[in-house]
């Protein structure tokens, strides 16, 4: 048997619309899962091509910015594809200013979707996942995991959040049979890195740094998402996956 077959399986993916969500909804897709993709903008093309490949995909239409659609997600989720065998938090957002100036407003609204969301639908998802004894919760966390950025306290205090709680959730659910991973994607050509990829100074300065000499395509993130997803994991708890061409090791 493949161990990394996840057909008949039901993956929600959170900001699939684009980028790395959208990324990794496909891989997992290809693998043989079904995808319910949620966020704020329907992810119209994800789904056509996710459904291309001959497998189920909904959208469900949920503004993570607070923890109000929590129950309703869930509750969408299985009641159109069945119960929910892999969560992948990858929606975030990211404010750039400096520390000394950065506002209240831009902190909560990046540390409420970043990390607040994140744990209480990795809660409600894993209340389900004890329930059958399985299932896989994959983060998408950071290079500011391990470094602190520059000009994005917000950010960097989240994603290192969630490194932490990728390590705790592990912690507490491994024995009730939950792989709980993250994912750190390196520098990746998104929107998020949009800004920095159009400073020619700024780009040039990180491309120089990555020792496979170039950004990470989305699709580099697919393989990763797919391996913590499927069985080919079974033993892989609260680890901090960083997928960024060599950076972390320069």
């Amino acid at each position: 048997m493949n161990p990394f077959d996840l057909s008949g399986q039901v993956a929600v993916i959170t900001g699939a619309n684009t980028g790395i969500g959208q990324a990794i909804a496909l891989a997992l897709a290809q693998a043989g899962a079904d995808i319910a993709a949620v966020g704020r903008t329907p992810a119209t093309e994800t789904i056509g091509q996710v459904q291309a490949l001959g497998r189920r995909a909904i959208n469900i239409a949920a503004d993570l910015s607070s923890t109000a659609p929590i129950a309703q997600v869930v509750s969408q989720a299985e009641s159109q594809l069945g119960g929910i065998d892999i969560l992948v938090n990858n929606a975030g957002i990211i404010r750039r200013a400096d520390a000394v100036e950065f506002s209240e407003a831009d902190w909560d609204a990046v540390v409420d979707t970043n990390l607040k969301t994140l744990f209480f639908l990795s809660q409600a998802v894993a209340r389900g996942m004890i329930g059958k004894g399985r299932g896989k919760i994959i983060h998408i966390a950071s290079l500011l995991s391990f470094q602190g950025g520059i000009r994005v306290p917000a950010y960097t205090a989240a994603k290192s959040g969630v490194a932490g709680l990728t390590k705790a959730m592990a912690n507490e659910w491994s024995a009730k049979g939950i792989n709980v991973n993250a994912i750190a994607p390196g520098y990746i050509e998104t929107n998020n890195t949009e800004a920095l990829r159009a400073d020619p100074v700024r780009s040039r300065q990180i491309l120089e740094r990555i020792p496979a000499g170039r950004w990470g395509a989305p699709s580099d993130i697919g393989g990763a998402a797919v391996f913590l997803a499927s069985r080919a994991s079974d033993y892989v708890h609260g680890h901090v996956l960083p997928v960024d061409g060599g950076w972390l090791g320069r």
